[in-house]
């Protein structure tokens, strides 16, 4: 009878021994198992973060081009602007001159018979120092194609506005705006981004009106089509030598921002 119950103490506790080593295991699978889920959710967030910071990073870069096309489309419009600007001042010069004339031809019936002097504000005048040659017959009227030039240049046309001071030069070849119509035609190339041609254009009044109110104009525009040419020491040569040899002039003043920008 004692040896029965001895069996059954024994056999109980074994039950309860296993019961005790089983608890730890199921609480140690358990706690396993949460692990491994907040694992997979540390993963999942990984990936949902990187898939955003490669989201960012393509936005970043579309904003990037599209400040870097709208920079670009700023410069071109203020570049053409100040042509255009130029342009209109270069009409009104003309025609406050061409009025001037007929308001003083008005005031003095006498001389209005008389050839007009050297270097006054005809447009198809002769320049100082230069040989009249007669225009050929029915040739347009010098003002009328400087103006239509000058207008093809403010609306951005500029091969047409080439044509007609290509126009006028051949018929008007050394009059007082001969220089005026050299220089432009380095103007409307520069606006075409064609810097090279604007250089060849502006080096052309260097060398064959060296005299002309443009001539600081022209070698500040040089600097400039020289420094999109990639030349930028060239470029800054001529920045001072405009400095220096027209201080007083709005070309230095230019030129002085360009060798000392703000």
């Amino acid at each position: 009878m004692k040896a029965t119950y001895r069996r059954a103490g024994a056999f109980g506790l074994a039950l309860a021994v296993l019961s005790l080593g089983a608890a730890p295991a199921r609480a140690a699978s358990k706690e396993i198992e949460r692990l491994l889920i907040q694992v997979a959710n540390l993963q999942l967030q990984v990936a949902e973060l990187h898939r955003l910071v490669n989201d960012n990073a393509k936005e970043i870069k579309r904003l990037g081009d599209n400040v870097g096309e709208q920079n670009a489309a700023l410069r071109k419009t203020l570049q053409d602007q100040r042509m255009h600007e130029e342009a209109l001042q270069a009409t009104l010069k003309e025609m406050a001159e061409r009025l001037s004339e007929v308001t003083t031809a008005a005031a003095t019936p006498n001389m209005a018979s008389a050839a007009p002097p050297t270097g006054s504000g005809d447009p198809g005048a002769p320049a100082a120092g230069g040989t009249s040659v007669p225009p050929p017959p029915n040739a347009p009227p010098a003002m009328d194609l400087l103006s239509q030039a000058y207008a093809d240049c403010r609306r951005g046309n500029y091969d047409l506005g080439v044509q007609s001071l290509r126009e006028f030069l051949r018929i008007y070849p050394n009059t007082d705006r001969s220089d005026n119509a050299q220089y432009w035609i380095g103007e409307c190339y520069f606006g075409k981004e064609n810097y090279a041609e604007a250089n060849d254009a502006w080096d052309v009044l260097l060398r064959d009106f060296p005299s002309s109110d443009k001539i600081a104009d022209a070698r500040y525009k040089k600097g400039l089509a020289l420094e999109k040419l990639g030349r930028k020491k060239e470029a800054i040569v001529l920045y001072r030598y405009v400095l220096e040899h027209y201080p007083n002039s709005e070309a230095a003043k230019a030129a002085k921002n360009k060798l000392n920008p703000q």
